[in-house]
C-alpha cells in the first residue's frame, strides 16, 4: 500500500481513499477512513493537512493518503 502524507494538496484527489482527523478528534487524534468527495481546502499545502469531506458528509483533516 502506497500512504502519502496529508498536508500537499496534489497527493489528495477527487475519490482518494484518505485518513482524517475530525475537529473534535483533534485532541485523540482518532481516525475516521473514507473516500474523498470535495477538497475544501484551495492552498497547495496545510501544515495541518488538507480539509476534505468523505463521501458520507463527514469534514476533517487528511492525515494519510492510502493509495
Amino acid at each position: 500500500m502506497n500512504v502519502e502524507d496529508g498536508t500537499i494538496r496534489s497527493n489528495i484527489s477527487i475519490g482518494s481513499e484518505v485518513e482524517v482527523v475530525q475537529k473534535h478528534h483533534q485532541r485523540t487524534g482518532e481516525l475516521t477512513e473514507g473516500f474523498v468527495k470535495r477538497i475544501l481546502t484551495s492552498a497547495p499545502k496545510h501544515h495541518h493537512g488538507i480539509k476534505v469531506m468523505l463521501d458520507d458528509g463527514i469534514v476533517g483533516r487528511v492525515k494519510r493518503v492510502l493509495n
